[in-house]
């Protein structure tokens, strides 16, 4: 991948916040949508359940954007506090711990966003461009979820304009 430059790496950053930031709203209202009874939902045995997917979001979102304000990819595991037992309590959390990430982020400089960092091995990119896999990564894993919401008796909210069930409230 070419070098970027550090004013080129802030301005990514700039433009990548804004829609990290406009995203986790949505996210989070899909972590919500796990209806309680619904968190061991699965489509088929081999498949994560509801609250294993929405937990790896979180964990997911938290571990990108924590490694590119420390410089460098933590693969430690973060397991499920045990306290979070349901889609609410996912969301809350979600909602308490990535505005920490996100005010970590705007407080780097463009040298270090521009510095290359190692993906566990198998690719290096500019720090800055983490923050776009890592938001693809949670859009990716929360359409999965979403796919989860009925079956589980639940309702899919808004997510890029109306729902069938946010418009039929």
């Amino acid at each position: 991948m070419p070098d970027i430059t550090p004013n080129l790496a802030k301005c990514a950053l700039q433009m990548t916040l804004t829609t990290i930031k406009r995203e986790h709203g949505t996210t989070k209202s899909v972590l919500a949508a796990i209806p309680d009874n619904g968190g061991d939902y699965k489509p088929e045995p081999a498949a994560r359940t509801a609250l294993e997917i929405a937990w790896h979001i979180v964990a997911s979102e938290h571990r990108f954007f924590s490694s590119v304000a420390n410089g460098f990819f933590d693969v430690t595991p973060t397991p499920k506090p045990d306290s979070l037992k349901t889609g609410a309590d996912i969301a809350k959390y979600y909602d308490e711990i990535l505005p920490t990430d996100h005010a970590a982020l705007t407080e780097l400089t463009g040298e270090h966003l521009a510095k290359e960092m190692d993906f566990r091995g198998m690719f290096k990119m500019p720090a800055v461009s983490f923050l776009d896999l890592g938001l693809r990564h949670s859009i990716h894993h929360r359409g999965q979820l979403s796919v989860y919401l009925r079956p589980a008796g639940g309702k899919v909210p808004a997510i890029y304009g109306e729902s069938y069930d946010s418009k039929n409230k």
